[in-house]
């Protein structure tokens, strides 16, 4: 997508509720389907905004991959052996323990526990 369509988009929904990415229902497709590997992004701009979050069986950390996963406009997918999968809250669902941050929450500690890995590890 380029620059000016994405400005567009984002000027229409001025106002519109934010979609984030749930990380909680990720952790439980991902543990559910076994997945080796997983990536994360936005609809229709994967290209800038998707990113692998799970390689051989375990969470990348963050500096090694690049997502941004909030949205009025555009929604919040999972990707698994090539199906996209919905898999977004909207933002009055986040959860509270994902603090004042959330926009940019990177694997929360009650993912990684669903996932049976620990915070940091």
């Amino acid at each position: 997508m380029d620059t000016l369509i994405a400005a567009l988009k984002w000027q229409a929904s001025a106002g519109k509720p934010l979609m984030v990415f749930d990380w909680i229902k990720a952790a439980r497709i991902i543990k559910e389907k076994s997945a080796k590997s997983a990536s994360a992004g936005l609809s229709g701009d994967w290209e800038y905004t998707g990113g692998v979050i799970f390689r051989d069986g375990k969470p990348v950390p963050e500096e090694d991959s690049y997502v941004y996963l909030t949205s009025t406009w555009a929604t919040p997918e999972l990707e698994i052996d090539g199906k996209i999968i919905d898999c977004f809250l909207m933002e009055s669902e986040v959860p509270k323990n994902w603090g004042d941050d959330y926009r940019s929450i990177y694997w929360p500690e009650d993912a990684l526990k669903i996932l049976e890995f620990p915070p940091n590890g």
